[in-house]
């Protein structure tokens, strides 16, 4: 198939601009950091179901891919876990703290300058595969799903997260989180990119792929923190499972 890589420069431009806030809990990028236990307990329970695990080290052994890894928020936390992982991105700026931060921690993630279209040219396979709030930025949505199916082992799994296309998501997404609560820049989603589940799910199938897990994510604000819940109108994260 065509490459699907070739990246939205306006997309890009938004992240050049924040890549030095990547490690800032409490700069434009915040959300994330609020978002990243839930991410990390989904993709964790993901990828280890059905296999034996160590204590305290529930991915050892496993090759993880990050897609659209960014400043490296997953694949820390996925490397201390005990998996050994890879990042990608198209945005060196980002690459460039991502390297210095798990340097400074101590962690060996292996970060890469490239798109999916050249890892999957490569013919590396990885046990999972992680594409985090990335799939509603990629111009060719469906086509980027095939590219991560390609990267997956044989019984591996795809982890996505991303926004569904609701009016609900609109109003709390967009009205809400980037102009009321200013919890994000302004422009950083345009809600005719969110997916549906249903057409992820349909894509993720298409390309050989068998989808196992649904999960929606809301706002728990007694306790000033994001939960994972069945209510999936608005964030969501999706696994599927190859064989």
């Amino acid at each position: 198939m065509p490459p699907v890589s070739a990246a939205d420069p306006r997309e890009l431009a938004k992240f050049q601009a924040t890549a030095a806030d990547w490690w800032d809990p409490g700069g434009p990028l915040a959300p994330l950091h609020r978002l990243n236990p839930v991410r990390i307990a989904f993709v964790r329970d993901a990828a280890i179901a059905g296999r034996a695990v160590s204590p305290g080290k529930p991915l050892r052994g496993l090759a993880v891919l990050d897609v659209g890894c960014g400043g490296g928020l997953l694949c820390e936390p996925l490397a201390r876990l005990g998996a050994r992982v890879t990042g990608i991105d198209l945005v060196p700026e980002a690459l460039a703290v991502a390297r210095r931060h798990a340097e400074a921690q101590g962690l060996a993630i292996d970060y890469r300058c490239e798109s999916v279209d050249e890892a999957a040219a490569r013919g590396e396979r990885f046990d999972l595969v992680v594409a985090s709030e990335v799939v509603e930025h990629v111009p060719d949505q469906a086509g980027f799903t095939v590219r991560l199916a390609e990267l997956t082992a044989e019984a591996g799994v795809v982890c996505l997260s991303t926004l569904n296309r609701t009016p609900r998501s609109y109003v709390e997404a967009i009205l809400a989180a980037e102009g009321l609560l200013g919890w994000l820049p302004r422009g950083t989603h345009d809600w005719r990119r969110f997916v549906r589940p249903s057409e992820l799910a349909a894509w993720l199938r298409r390309a050989g792929l068998r989808v196992d897990r649904l999960a929606g994510i809301g706002w728990n604000a007694r306790e000033n923190r994001f939960e994972l819940r069945r209510d999936v109108a608005v964030n969501y994260l999706m696994s599927a499972r190859r064989g």
